[in-house]
């Protein structure tokens, strides 16, 4: 059984040795047309809420992009999205909490005033089923919990497309919904975001990572716009 041993074992290594590095894009994503959000190495292509620069408390270490904690506030893309596909791995600290919004816009006081948001939690927290991660936070509560272990990688990932929107956690899709429906109108009118006109109004807009009080880190920020 050696002979079989070895040849499995050289068989990892080889797979091993071919795995895409984090922040990278294939060739077939390029030709497909991904674009990297975050490359590995610095904040180009963020900014702040309302700022030209990215909150100083942002930093990149090993590849990985994170918040400071009681120092940082959200960061935006500079560049505005309407149709896309986007993905990226995240990771949260224990009973963390924070979130990925779209269609941001420059109304208000925070990202969260304007743009849905992707909910981020590690769901040991508590909180309602329209709290848990990848919710559309308050709105529509994901159809299953997909969470990997608090501290290990998720993949996230939201396809906004002419209005029609979903949520994806770790290959599954747990929510789906239309920003023009009715029904979405319905919800928002009936949770806290009604104070704030501007909410999900956005045709198109930057998209945002959420400092919330937490540890939160984030790799392999891509998108892909939808024509």
């Amino acid at each position: 059984m050696k002979p079989v041993v070895l040849g499995l074992g050289l068989a990892l290594l080889a797979s091993a040795a071919f795995a895409q590095a984090p922040n990278t894009l294939t060739a077939a994503e390029k030709a497909g047309g991904w674009k990297l959000l975050f490359d590995g190495k610095d904040l180009a292509g963020w900014k702040g809420f309302k700022t030209d620069k990215p909150d100083a408390g942002w930093t990149v270490k090993d590849g990985v992009l994170g918040p400071t904690k009681g120092v940082s506030k959200d960061i935006v893309t500079k560049q505005n999205y309407e149709n896309f596909d986007l993905t990226f791995d995240w990771k949260i600290s224990p009973l963390g909490n924070s979130g990925v919004m779209y269609h941001v816009i420059p109304v208000g006081d925070e990202t969260y005033e304007s743009g849905p948001e992707y909910q981020l939690l590690d769901n040991a927290h508590g909180e309602q089923p329209l709290e848990q991660a990848a919710a559309a936070y308050y709105l529509f509560a994901p159809s299953k919990d997909m969470t990997k272990p608090v501290g290990e990688w998720n993949h996230g990932r939201i396809v906004v497309d002419h209005g029609k929107v979903q949520h994806w956690l770790n290959g599954v899709k747990v929510v789906e919904y239309d920003l023009n429906s009715q029904a979405f109108k319905d919800r928002v009118a009936a949770t806290k975001f009604k104070r704030w006109p501007q909410f999900g109004t956005g045709k198109s807009g930057a998209i945002a990572l959420q400092m919330h009080g937490n540890p939160v880190w984030f790799e392999n920020i891509k998108i892909k716009v939808l024509k």
